[in-house]
């Protein structure tokens, strides 16, 4: 039977039997405004975290904690910061916690997106030590954890925490209440020992992560990292064959958990009137009728848009014939702005899109169209929908749900994706044309490629890699870690019930999922050591 919501609601009713679940994430779901009316309107922001887990917690329902960053944030909320969502139609409670400026700073533009991105992201930026940055995540992380105990309200609890925000808050949770159930997923890249170990704060990190009884990341490499990490710096026994650190009498698993979308959502996005839309687009930025290949990111630098675009420029030198014929357009949302390197990679893309159009680009007819704000779904999925071909060239991605959400919007089943071989969605979407990024000869030949598929192709390479994105969809994600989490808290605590019998399909699934790995130390023996433990 596959994941969908209905399935994902009925695993969270038997295996949590009642625990109250508790998602911890720096950024909130849905956020409130001031309108210039005065009046207060709700948006989704964006990101690949708040889209994943927003249907996971409609379905499940529980707590979402995190910082309420909107203008109009606080006027909704009661005394404690709580307001159920989503407005339209609420089915669980947000709680916010409110920040101060410094405390921002320190914390998120600091030490998290300063620090400990560059780190874990192999894309030579050299991150930051700053001690007051530490002093402030150590102070944030602590104020978040308060938050989780106050909620949990002395109630058997699962808290499923959300990246490297929080890498503290698990042993700060533990330490008062070791009968909670933590559960922590890294979003991003975890890097090899020589790498992290230049932190000055290395040992005090990973302590906090091993407060976690299962640490999830998307791919074996990333555990395998991890553990040798821990191997090279803390006093601790780790068990290769079960994947698991036992530290001052507390086990931690290391497993991979990939993350997916809810492909319903692009149906959903792209709705009846897409085509009017699409027509619409290509008037504004005058597309015509030609070929479009297509990018949407944030601006960061491990998406490798540069390169991207130095790509297009030498797709053209390649390939003269395709001079008039088609653009590349990319979305480039403005990111983290209060930092340096981002505000000059935003300055480096404008102009390069101003030399290669200058260099390019003849009259009525430019290359690149670069779109350097933030897009909703109704612009976005029916770019997806449209496109020639889309291009992810991330330097490192933990993921990257975009290349996900482009093959769930093919409905066709056309459309080439044209993906970084460093993605861990490049382990899944094997039928995409996978390139390295950081040669643009090669990415140049890509976007040939994907310029050139015959469609039966195409369809061919779009059947396979939706029916991966439809099977291993965000509910399969949520479920195998909550049927996970469930059974380590059965184990330790005896207190939430089961209503149905171990062997289960979920069961069988899980034990699949953690066995399939091209990676050294592959998992084959968790299921059978949990199975073990149990009885």
């Amino acid at each position: 039977m596959g994941w969908n919501r209905t399935r994902l609601e009925d695993t969270a009713r038997t295996r949590l039997g009642g625990a109250k679940l508790i998602v911890v994430a720096n950024r909130e779901p849905y956020i409130h405004r001031y309108e210039k009316n005065g009046e207060i309107d709700w948006i989704r922001p964006a990101g690949g975290l708040t889209t994943a887990l927003d249907p996971v917690m409609q379905a499940c329902g529980g707590v979402w904690i995190a910082h309420g960053s909107g203008s109009a944030d606080r006027a909704v909320t009661n005394e404690l910061g709580q307001v159920d969502v989503p407005p339209d139609n609420p089915t669980y409670r947000l709680r916010r916690v409110w920040l101060t400026k410094e405390q921002e700073n320190g914390y998120y533009f600091g030490f998290a997106n300063s620090t400990l991105w560059p780190l874990c992201h192999q894309a030579y930026c050299r991150p930051e030590f700053n001690p007051e940055h530490w002093e402030t995540y150590k102070e944030v992380n602590q104020q978040f954890a308060d938050a989780v105990i106050e909620e949990s309200a002395d109630e058997p609890t699962i808290v499923f925490v959300q990246d490297y925000h929080f890498a503290l808050l698990p042993r700060m949770v533990k330490s008062v209440r070791p009968d909670i159930v933590v559960v922590q997923f890294w979003h991003i890249p975890w890097p090899n020992p020589e790498t992290f170990r230049v932190c000055p704060w290395a040992r005090e990190i990973l302590d906090g992560m091993l407060g976690n009884d299962l640490m999830a990341f998307h791919i074996q490499y990333h555990c395998n990292n991890f553990l040798d990490t821990v191997d090279r710096n803390l006093e601790c026994r780790i068990a290769r064959d079960s994947f698991s650190v036992s530290r001052n009498g507390h086990d931690t698993l290391v497993q991979p958990h990939p993350i997916s979308i809810d492909p319903e959502l692009a149906e959903e996005y792209l709705g009846s009137t897409w085509e009017d839309e699409m027509t619409a687009f290509r008037e504004t930025h005058r597309l015509g009728d030609r070929k479009i290949l297509a990018g949407v990111d944030r601006v960061d630098y491990t998406k490798g848009i540069p390169e991207r675009l130095r790509a297009v420029s030498r797709l053209m030198e390649l390939h003269p014939e395709w001079i008039g014929e088609f653009h590349f357009v990319q979305i480039g949302a403005p990111s983290r702005t209060d930092l340096p390197a981002y505000r000059n990679l935003n300055d480096e893309i404008c102009l390069l899109v101003d030399d290669i159009n200058t260099r390019f680009g003849r009259e009525g007819w430019e290359p690149i169209v670069f779109i350097n704000e933030h897009a909703g779904p109704e612009v976005i999925f029916p770019l997806y929908r449209a496109a020639d071909g889309y291009v992810v060239s991330s330097l490192h991605d933990g993921m990257n749900l975009v290349a996900k959400e482009f093959v769930a919007a093919r409905t066709d089943e056309a459309g080439v994706l044209v993906l970084s071989r460093f993605t861990g969605a490049a382990r899944e979407l094997t039928h995409a044309i996978l390139f390295n990024p950081f040669d643009i000869e090669e990415l140049a030949e890509g976007m040939h490629t994907a310029l050139t598929m015959p469609i039966d192709e195409q369809r061919r390479r779009m059947a396979l890699m939706r029916a991966q994105v439809q099977d291993h969809n965000v509910y399969r994600w949520a479920g195998m870690l909550l049927s996970q989490a469930a059974k380590l808290a059965t184990h330790r605590t005896g207190v939430i019930h089961r209503e149905e019998p171990v062997t289960s399909d979920d069961d069988e699934e899980l034990a699949t999922l953690l066995t399939l790995s091209d990676e050294p130390y592959p998992n084959r023996s968790v299921w059978e050591t949990l199975n073990d433990r149990a009885s």
